[in-house]
Formats: C-alpha cells, sequence, structure tokens
C-alpha cells in the first residue's frame, strides 16, 4: 500500500502564500509523476499542478499559473507546492496524487493517478 501524507494547509488572507507538502511512503511502487487537485464546496475536482518524476516537466492549470510552483525531491520521496498570491476562490481541499503510468504528456486527468492523499484544506479569506 502506498501512502500520501498532505501538510501545509490552513488559513490565509487574500494575497497571502501557503506551500504544501506530500510525502509518499509505504510500497514501492513505479512513480512516473505526482500531482495536485482541488475540490471546493459544491464543485467538481480540478488540476492543480503536476510534475513528472524523473525529468521534472511540469504542468499548471491556467488559474495557478504564475502563482504556484510545484517541485520535488526524489530522494526524499517529497513533492512541495508552492502556492502565491493567494486569493479566495483558492479555496479548497487539496490533493497529492500519485501516477504510476507513463503518459505521453504530464497527467493533468484524476483518472491517470493511481493513489490519492487524505487532503489538507486552504482557507483564504477576502
Amino acid at each position: 500500500q502506498v501512502q500520501l501524507v498532505e501538510s501545509g494547509g490552513g488559513l490565509v488572507q487574500a494575497g497571502g502564500s501557503l506551500r504544501l507538502s506530500c510525502k509518499a511512503s509505504g510500497r514501492t511502487v513505479s512513480t512516473y509523476s505526482m500531482g495536485w487537485f482541488r475540490q471546493a464546496p459544491g464543485r467538481e475536482r480540478e488540476f492543480v499542478a503536476a510534475i513528472t518524476w524523473y525529468r521534472g516537466n511540469p504542468d499548471y492549470a491556467e488559474s495557478v499559473k504564475g502563482r504556484f510552483t510545484i517541485s520535488k525531491d526524489n530522494a526524499k520521496n517529497t513533492v512541495w507546492l508552492q502556492m502565491n498570491r493567494l486569493q479566495p476562490e483558492d479555496t479548497a481541499i487539496y490533493y497529492c496524487s500519485l501516477g504510476s503510468s507513463w503518459t505521453v504528456a504530464v497527467p493533468t486527468r484524476d483518472d491517470q493517478y493511481d493513489y490519492w492523499g487524505q487532503g489538507t484544506q486552504v482557507t483564504v479569506s477576502s
């Protein structure tokens, strides 16, 4: 079993920053990519950012480009999401995910990921 544990969520004022962490542990699996998704109340889960594990190619949702940065440390099995200039519309539960299958491009659909964390709440006040 693979476990993904997120941390770093919290309450922040608009314009502020947060850094989310996600550490993978447990059964060794082939990791192709790790990603972040979010789900706001009453809305479907949506892609935020992802990064391929070996080449480090990132991809971002248009809504977060220029504000969020995804990074990783293979040796620590950890991925981070640095979120700057946060806005109230960024409020959501943020989920870390791990994909073990190769894809042509950076995977951005949730069905391309095999393992998920429990989520961490991010709340941005106006």
